[in-house]
């Protein structure tokens, strides 16, 4: 009996960790588009400064990338350990 109430625990603990890795990949995805149509929209306003536009909104689109890694790895290693 304890077996499987224990599996059963580990098949939602799987299910959350999967769906928290989604929801991880699906939010950064949403943010650097975000980032991208904002940079565009500055460009397109001020062509003169496209270059500093462009470099600001590739780190951030990096930190936002970093971010969401950092979540699918805690999402893993909470399925494994």
């Amino acid at each position: 009996m304890l077996a499987l109430i224990l599996a059963a625990i580990e098949g939602v603990l799987g299910i959350g960790a999967c769906v928290g890795a989604g929801i991880a990949a699906i939010g950064a995805g949403l943010g650097i588009g975000k980032i991208g149509a904002s940079a565009m929209e500055a460009i397109a306003r001020q062509p003169e400064s496209a270059g500093d536009i462009r470099s600001n909104m590739i780190v951030i689109a990096a930190l936002v990338e970093g971010v969401a890694l950092f979540a699918v790895i805690v999402c893993i290693l909470s399925l494994f350990l």
